[in-house]
């Protein structure tokens, strides 16, 4: 199992991702790829059901792939997973689909990434209903300051779209949060992570070394919820 170092940046939600010195990634599988992690060095993965890919017809074999291999010692977290109003099935199912996650994500003790659209108060009436333990991350944010601060309040934890904070804007967003609860990403798209932390870290009036810190700190946090 590879976990970031000293002086690493972390780009904590990567599709088709490729390692390279000093940039640790957290590759994200889906259930439906049937992909199996294999031990690479700057390397995690997190494996879930994205409601995309999600039916009435795969529902349970999805859920049984992911309690088979959640236990991999490679696979730090279960996701992304959630909610999309725009795209996949009922909500009715996605709301199933999650809650089953999350009682998976409670019973091994590792954290969950997180993909919501549009359903806030879905996703909020299942953490109140579940009441988790372990640390939700919400991938791709791209909201306002009033939903971030609800989110944090909850216990969970922002990774902001990478088009999003790279636009001269969200600075003005950034200010209102609490960094230890802050992460960055690229999501897999054509875009450098350290040109992110560039960004993020000129924002919060930040060195770049310091953004790493604190970073680092918020991903060894989460992880053990």
């Amino acid at each position: 199992m590879y976990f970031p170092q000293n002086g690493d940046f972390i780009d904590i939600h990567v599709h088709g991702g490729t390692p390279s010195s000093g940039i640790f990634i957290l590759e994200s599988l889906m259930a439906h790829e049937s992909k199996i992690p294999a031990a690479v060095a700057g390397v995690a993965f997190t494996y879930g059901i994205h409601p995309w890919f999600l039916n009435e017809s795969n529902y349970k074999q999805l859920i049984i792939s992911v309690e088979s291999l959640i236990t991999h010692p490679d696979i730090i977290a279960i996701g992304e997973a959630g909610f999309d109003r725009l795209r996949g099935p009922s909500p009715e199912l996605q709301r199933r689909a999650f809650e089953d996650q999350i009682i998976i994500s409670e019973k091994i003790r590792k954290p969950v990434v997180v993909h919501c659209v549009r359903a806030w108060d879905e996703l909020l009436a299942v953490h109140k209903k579940l009441k988790p333990e372990m640390s939700w991350l919400i991938h791709g944010y791209r909201g306002n300051v009033k939903l971030a601060t609800q989110l944090i309040s909850k216990g969970m934890y922002l990774s902001f779209w990478f088009d999003f904070v790279l636009r001269p804007g969200s600075g003005d967003l950034l200010r209102h949060l609490p960094t230890d609860r802050i992460f960055l990403e690229t999501d897999g798209a054509d875009v450098d992570i350290k040109n992110i932390y560039d960004k993020v870290a000129s924002d919060l009036d930040l060195s770049v070394d310091e953004l790493k810190s604190i970073i680092l700190k918020n991903f060894n946090r989460w992880r053990i919820g």
